[in-house]
């Protein structure tokens, strides 16, 4: 597997993120070896948070929480995905899939031995992350996910089946305007058939405009030119963009879509899971909204437990809502 690695020197100086790089080498399914990154806060025998971020950000998202989850007597761990962040990125699209970020990331929690931990995750670090605990359940004690969820597809009618396939594989690349408008689904189509934008649009722009993915939808602060450019600093040029233009294609939204059989294993590894399970997702998120009450209602450690609607602060709430997220997370921790 060919990979590049993003110079050190891009990340030098980015606002808000002071934190020592860690690494681990991980199989890389092809015979060779994946460098992740992660980064690692606070006491080390305090209680762990692993947080992990999605697409197509890298853990820099975490940098407003990190020293607010420390400072409640928390150690933060905070992966790049492969493909991310400072993480190594392999060169094909087609090197990417649901399976090997599973893989990749169960390695990399093997290798530094994570146990006892709480997982949050949001967006793809929630897809990713509830597989990895779903198969490695002895290492969790806990789950919290924030706008995100564990995808397996519905029935559809065989109609609609067919027009996603040809609007995926025969009309133009739709613009970030056609994209915005189709995610806010004033049709009311089926979600796969209003996810199919974000997916066409990420898989066929060379060029991802990987910052202004993120920053350009905040909700609740605006980001500075300089945090824009961090989101974009793991990406020197298009050829080290193949992780974030992939993953979105990867989500099994249509039956006999790869990875649904392995989610619906998860499923039912989290329809006995008794350990306690926490949502608190945002009340404006175009992706994910309702995605909670599936969790709430099949997974039995949600009960009684104290789930939040956190009032604004759209997809990226790590962004806009890091305070009240933080604060619900140490909360969840020590409630035990």
């Amino acid at each position: 597997m060919e990979t590049l690695r993003t110079p050190e020197s891009r990340f030098e100086n980015l606002p808000g993120f002071p934190f020592a790089p860690q690494y681990t080498e991980v199989p890389d399914g092809d015979g060779g070896t994946l460098r992740m990154h992660h980064v690692d806060e606070g006491d080390a025998d305090a209680p762990i948070v692993l947080c992990m971020h999605g697409q197509p950000t890298w853990s820099y998202l975490y940098r407003h929480m990190i020293p607010l989850l420390t400072g409640s007597g928390l150690r933060v761990l905070a992966p790049d995905l492969v493909g991310y962040g400072r993480s190594d990125k392999p060169t094909r699209l087609e090197d990417y899939s649901y399976q090997r970020q599973v893989d990749w990331t169960t390695a990399w929690l093997k290798a530094n031995d994570v146990r006892g931990a709480t997982f949050f995750g949001q967006d793809w670090g929630g897809l990713i992350g509830l597989r990895v605990v779903a198969e490695n359940p002895e290492r969790f004690d806990r789950v919290a996910i924030a706008n995100t969820g564990l995808p397996v597809p519905q029935p559809l009618p065989e109609a609609v089946i067919a027009e996603i396939k040809r609007f995926r594989n025969e009309d133009p690349t739709p613009s970030l305007p056609e994209v915005m408008q189709a995610l806010g689904n004033p049709d009311k189509k089926p979600f796969p058939q209003v996810f199919a934008y974000w997916q066409k649009w990420c898989w066929e722009s060379e060029d991802l405009p990987v910052g202004l993915a993120v920053t350009g939808t905040l909700d609740g602060r605006a980001a500075s030119p300089e945090e824009t450019a961090a989101y974009d600093a793991p990406f020197p040029d298009p050829s080290y963009k193949m992780g974030p233009r992939a993953m979105p294609s990867q989500v099994p939204t249509l039956p006999g879509d790869p990875s649904e059989e392995a989610n619906m294993a998860a499923w039912s590894v989290f329809e006995k899971w008794e350990k306690p399970f926490l949502t608190a997702f945002t009340n404006n998120d175009a992706v994910s909204g309702g995605g909670e009450l599936v969790f709430q209602a099949r997974v039995p450690g949600a009960a009684g437990q104290p789930h939040q609607h956190i009032d604004g602060g759209g997809h990226f709430l790590q962004e806009g809502r890091a305070e009240v997220l933080s604060e619900i997370l140490a909360q969840f921790v020590k409630a035990d």
